[in-house]
């Protein structure tokens, strides 16, 4: 199975000022893309159709932040219709966490909670296959305290979960590696309902979205 990774949010703890205004994002949201190898070029294929269908130039990276609400609204019902028509081969998984609910000693280091994340999300699913091969975009939350990411997942498929998935990590750039698009408009579905209250394509896609919850009250 391949994953691929993006994320809609930041890490930082700045809640005195708005978000986008001097202050932090009060959600961070991780979502994944999970596919398997023999259908990996239909989510690309899906990426494809929705830059023409939006006149948008294929030498630029569209991003979930740069999207007008038709377009947002389009790629989740497209998004339902794919995953809806492959039986089991795709899944779409997200978790999201309330920021301002999370103790100090933890935000002391944030890139532990984000592998922490990472885990929760996507260790059930990882763990049903013998190779999970795991696409991060390389500019992504870099995670610099302790094992690296890659270690983190790899331990804790061995030794938290007993099973033997091989992790292989390769870390992708989404202005060229159309899933890991994919896997950013996925996050701003989430994101977007969570921070913004701009809800219709969640409500689309919620349905078919493994989705879990870290710090909400």
């Amino acid at each position: 199975m391949q994953f691929y990774l993006d994320e809609s949010g930041d890490l930082g703890w700045k809640f005195t000022h708005p978000y986008r205004h001097g202050g932090s994002s009060r959600h961070l949201t991780i979502a994944t893309l999970c596919v398997d190898p023999s259908i990996s070029h239909m989510p690309r294929r899906l990426i494809r159709n929705l830059y023409r269908k939006f006149n948008w130039s294929p030498a630029k990276e569209k991003k979930w932040a740069d999207m007008n609400p038709t377009s947002r609204l389009w790629f989740a019902q497209e998004a339902v219709k794919l995953i809806t028509t492959q039986g089991g081969l795709i899944r779409y998984c997200s978790i999201t966490v309330h920021k301002p609910n999370v103790q100090s000693h933890i935000r002391a280091d944030g890139n532990k909670l984000y592998n922490y994340m990472i885990g929760l999300s996507l260790l059930d699913e990882m763990s049903q296959h013998p190779v999970a091969e795991f696409y991060p975009d390389e500019r992504a939350v870099k995670v610099a305290s302790g094992n690296s990411l890659h270690d983190y997942v790899q331990t804790m498929l061995w030794l938290e979960r007993s099973v033997p998935t091989v992790l292989v990590t390769t870390n992708s750039d989404s202005s060229q590696e159309q899933n890991i698009q994919f896997a950013d408009m996925l996050s701003g579905v989430v994101q977007h309902h969570f921070e913004d209250g701009k809800s219709e394509p969640w409500n689309v896609l919620n349905p078919v979205l493994q989705h879990k919850r870290l710090f909400f009250r």
